[in-house]
């Protein structure tokens, strides 16, 4: 079905900044960059689609099935996104608040010009209809300028505005605890937007600016026709190998110092901090009851709890957790008894995103869902949509959502503070 080539360029970081460049003149564009993350489940270190020759693209109703049954007919590589309002179509939830976005609640296609990076190596899988344009391609990817030249449309000045004024998420939070205090939850994810209209930006080259101030291990951008992501996110919602199973929730956020003994010290307090630490558990045993329902008997570990990684930005606290499947267990079954990620929800998971579509004011959309993708086989890769900016080029309006873990031992104003510190590479990006 597809033909198969290799390459080795001299400069792989130069080729993979030349590859993104070329990709630009497609409708229908998914590159995913580890940045070089030495991590124990990466398979390559860039991936870039490019070009649909089919494609899904539906709402939240029987959307797992519908994805299921493209998959099966598909029998190829296929990529895309899970918006969070697919939670709609797993529970009897609804998602009423504004969208500024329009992005479909779901999205895949399969690629005719697929590149897979893995050290100094590139491997080319075109679909047979295109691979007389694979020489082409290439002598024109090597002819890219490394920089990209853009025309200057962006606004000199973009004003990012709060869809949630300070005040009122402070209320809100208080009434996020109010249910907590109640035992109408455990912890809930609570999230707030800012955005700006009447915007135009370049969105490759702030993409770059994103991912150069970040480096994450699952950076993307994904273009779907007039519509964006540009993300810069370091969690990984679920993975396939094979029978094996791997989720990688992320809770507990600490910022970073240019002092490097204040930096240890922000790290070490972090993994001490009992409030983080018992976020993250509450969402390791969420994650341990989901892959439950998919699992062969007693196949859920723990691989790891609370460890601190230290990205450019922030430090933060990952768990890992891991289970075997049945061979006649469905990707998509996989996803479906998954989705939302708990990391994004909270605990008990519809209590949660019930309180969440009550107090938060924007429908999340593609923020907090997933991007990635399907192989062959079956096998699959996603992360979390967090750290990101979203785009309607044609409606010209920019957005990006950060939120934070309310649990009973959280002051509204640290939750704030923890905000602004997600927000900061997205701000910096825009205003500067």
């Amino acid at each position: 079905m597809r033909t198969q080539q290799f390459y080795h360029p001299k400069n792989i970081d130069s080729f993979k900044q030349k590859l993104l460049n070329w990709a630009q003149q497609f409708d229908d564009v998914v590159w995913l960059d580890s940045n070089n993350h030495d991590e124990k489940y990466s398979t390559y270190d860039a991936v870039l689609a490019v070009d649909a020759f089919t494609s899904l693209k539906t709402d939240y109703f029987d959307a797992f099935d519908k994805l299921n049954e493209y998959q099966n007919t598909t029998k190829d590589w296929i990529f895309g996104y899970l918006t969070y309002d697919l939670k709609n179509a797993v529970e009897d939830l609804k998602s009423e608040n504004f969208d500024g976005l329009h992005f479909p609640d779901l999205y895949f296609f399969q690629p005719k010009k697929l590149f897979l990076i893995k050290g100094d190596t590139v491997e080319v899988q075109y679909l047979r209809m295109v691979d007389d344009e694979i020489d082409n391609d290439l002598k024109l990817i090597f002819q890219c300028q490394s920089e990209l030249i853009e025309d200057n449309i962006y606004n000199e000045s973009i004003k990012i505005k709060l869809r949630i004024t300070k005040d009122d998420y402070f209320k809100k939070v208080e009434q996020m605890l109010a249910h907590i205090h109640r035992g109408d939850i455990y912890e809930a994810n609570f999230c707030q937007e800012f955005y700006a209209e009447d915007t135009d930006i370049q969105p490759l080259e702030t993409f770059n600016r994103l991912n150069d101030i970040s480096k994450p291990p699952f950076a993307t951008f994904l273009k779907t026709d007039d519509k964006y992501l540009l993300s810069a996110s370091p969690e990984r919602y679920l993975k396939k190998e094979g029978n094996k199973v791997i989720s990688q929730p992320i809770k507990g956020t600490a910022k970073r110092s240019e002092d490097k003994d204040e930096d240890v010290q922000l790290a070490e307090a972090l993994a001490k901090d009992e409030k983080e630490r018992s976020e993250n558990i509450m969402i390791v045993d969420l994650v341990r009851n989901d892959l439950s329902h998919t699992a062969k008997k007693g196949s859920v570990k723990v691989e790891e709890l609370c460890n601190v990684y230290s990205f450019l930005q922030v430090h933060q606290m990952i768990s890992t957790v891991v289970s075997e499947v049945d061979d006649d267990t469905t990707s998509a079954d996989l996803l479906k008894t998954t989705f939302p990620m708990g990391s994004m929800t909270g605990a008990p998971k519809i209590s949660a995103m019930q309180i969440i579509e009550n107090l938060e004011e924007t429908k999340r959309g593609l923020y907090s869902g997933s991007v990635g993708y399907f192989t062959p086989n079956g096998d699959f890769d996603f992360n979390v949509i967090i750290r990101s900016i979203l785009y309607n080029q044609t409606e010209k309006y920019v957005s990006y959502s950060v939120g934070s873990a309310i649990t009973a031992k959280s002051n509204p104003l640290r939750e704030y503070e923890e905000c602004l510190i997600k927000a900061k590479a997205m701000r910096e990006v825009l205003e500067n």
